[in-house]
């Protein structure tokens, strides 16, 4: 059976769009492996990227907990100079003021020969009426002592009498 022009381009046509739907077919076939390996590269690329800055945020970290522990040891020692300062001014202030205010050792000792001296001068007045009991009478405020009114009169005139207490 003869073939028509038409039916000859026809048919090439057809075989033409087939070449090219083929043709199509294998570059949407590579397009679509491509895009699966550039889905591979970009999620690698995601990795390496997030593992580097995941290693340079746990370097800085590092690095921020060693400055805070060299804040924390500064921190300690200045809080330990204060301590020792103000330990030693609060023992210093003192005594300072207790050697500048309280007698030396050679003042104690004379205070207390001079104490002695004065108890002895005290027994010698209590023997000889230190313990006389003397008022000021009266309107005209004059001298008067307590006498023992159970004792005996002494004297030519009988005026004088015993203090009381001796």
């Amino acid at each position: 059976m003869p073939i028509d022009d038409t039916t000859m381009q026809f048919g090439l046509l057809m075989e033409s769009a087939q070449a090219h739907q083929k043709l199509a077919e294998t570059h949407l076939e590579r397009l679509r492996a491509h895009t699966e390996d550039l889905d591979d590269v970009v999620r690698d690329e995601i990795r390496r990227t997030l593992v580097e800055e995941l290693r340079e945020l746990t370097a800085e970290s590092a690095q921020a907990a060693a400055a805070l522990r060299r804040m924390k040891r500064a921190a300690d020692l200045r809080g330990l100079l204060w301590t020792a300062a103000l330990a030693v001014l609060a023992t210093t202030i003192p005594a300072v003021f207790m050697r500048w205010i309280l007698p030396s050792g050679a003042e104690i000792d004379g205070l207390r020969v001079r104490r002695d001296r004065m108890l002895a001068s005290v027994q010698k007045l209590e023997l000889v009426g230190g313990r006389a009991d003397l008022r000021h009478c009266g309107d005209g405020a004059r001298l008067c002592i307590r006498i023992d009114k159970s004792s005996p009169a002494y004297g030519e005139k009988g005026d004088f009498f015993v203090i009381k207490g001796y």
